[in-house]
């Protein structure tokens, strides 16, 4: 949490769509989109692992779809980049292996009710939501300017602008803050897979320009904060063959960014049944609602459910401190705004569409494209109401 007095500095992190663990997330939610495409009741639990030239998938999914793994597994891999076995993945000639079984009954058992509105939790577990006025988006502003170079580092790769740059990548940002409020960026890390003949003087110049001085605001940079890039002088070999990838291993850049808690269970891969993907989204909605009617600059929100209950066990809404209106205000006002069963979250927030590929790299939240229903701000004037 960020301190409101004082002056500190605050870290996050973003990784390209290349990174290993994003590309195995990029899998896992193509896989899902693949079959809620054909059955929206589709149960999918999956799990995908990559490292050198090979790809496993494992899980759980109960549908009435099918599901092309090898083609889906190579044409997501294809669309990332990795096209060459200097690269160290080539998505024409990686292994595909999966193991995937059903549902356990002992959990479907508490999730299908005879009644939809019925519908117990798929876990048991707490999940945030968090939203600031540090943002247009109302995100935090460190993480929400990393994913903008990380962004911005795949778009001049796949544009040809900088030739030289490979899948692999990773950005950092320390903002400075004053009084809780960010002023600065005191230094900014970029560390990106690249080609063996280009010199490391050649790419620091061009990220500089063409990615670092292209995102970031001037106003944030203009005492010329410290660069470090590439740090240790090279980066050819990347991708899976650098490092093991996996599912769910990048659990806080797709969220906050470390500004705000976190439940700890990952989203891609996961159907809306599971509340560790729907009840985050569904508490970053209320976040960002809360934020955006003007009253409460910063607001967190945690659910919980307990297994095959409809019914959230717990809720809670505070503003840490920011707001006038109590936390024991805010909370009732959110109970009596939104129903918090997974069904209805499901239906308000359109869970059962083929969008999930679309949220896997740059973040979950902060974003503007349509699919993104829970960043809509369409429940401030009801809020109002009750507040």
């Amino acid at each position: 949490m960020i301190a409101r007095k004082g002056t500190i500095l605050f870290t996050s992190e973003s990784v390209t769509e290349g990174h290993p663990d994003k590309i195995a997330d990029q899998i896992s939610d193509a896989i899902l989109d693949a079959l809620l495409e054909q059955d929206e009741n589709s149960r999918v639990a999956c799990e995908t692992m990559v490292t050198t030239g090979m790809a496993f998938i494992a899980g759980e999914v109960t549908t009435k779809g099918y599901a092309d793994l090898p083609s889906i597994v190579r044409n997501t891999i294809k669309k990332i980049g990795y096209d060459s076995s200097t690269m160290g993945f080539d998505w024409e000639t990686c292994a595909v292996m999966s193991s995937l079984d059903k549902q356990s009954a002992d959990i479907s058992q508490g999730v299908d009710k005879t009644r939809p509105e019925e519908q117990g939790a798929g876990d048991q577990g707490m999940m945030f939501g968090f939203a600031c006025d540090e943002t247009p988006e109302l995100m935090p502003a460190p993480i929400y300017y990393a994913h903008k170079l990380s962004k911005r580092l795949t778009d001049v790769r796949k544009q040809n602008i900088l030739s030289f740059l490979r899948p692999d990548g990773k950005t950092q940002l320390s903002f400075e803050y004053k009084d809780g409020k960010p002023t600065k960026i005191h230094n900014i890390v970029v560390s990106t897979q690249h080609d063996a003949e280009t010199s490391q003087a050649t790419i620091k110049e061009g990220i500089i320009e063409e990615v670092i001085r292209k995102v970031l605001p001037a106003e944030y940079i203009a005492h010329n904060p410290e660069i470090f890039i590439n740090a240790t002088g090279n980066f050819v070999i990347g991708g899976p063959m650098g490092d093991c990838g996996l599912t769910g291993r990048k659990i806080i850049q797709d969220t906050y960014g470390g500004a705000g808690y976190h439940g700890g269970g990952a989203f891609s891969g996961k159907d809306a049944s599971k509340v560790d993907r729907s009840g985050a989204y569904m508490a970053r909605y209320i976040a960002k609602n809360l934020v955006a009617t003007g009253l409460v600059p910063r607001c967190e929100v945690q659910i919980a459910y307990c297994i095959g209950v409809s019914e959230p066990v717990s809720l809670y809404v505070t503003s840490h401190q920011t707001s006038e209106i109590p936390d024991e205000v805010l909370t009732k006002a959110v109970r009596e705004v939104f129903d918090l069963r997974p069904y209805y979250i499901t239906q308000r927030l359109k869970l059962q569409r083929p969008i999930f590929s679309k949220t896997t790299c740059y973040g979950h939240f902060g974003r503007s494209e349509p699919e993104f229903t829970w960043e809509q701000c369409d429940a401030v004037e009801e809020l109002k109401k009750h507040l």
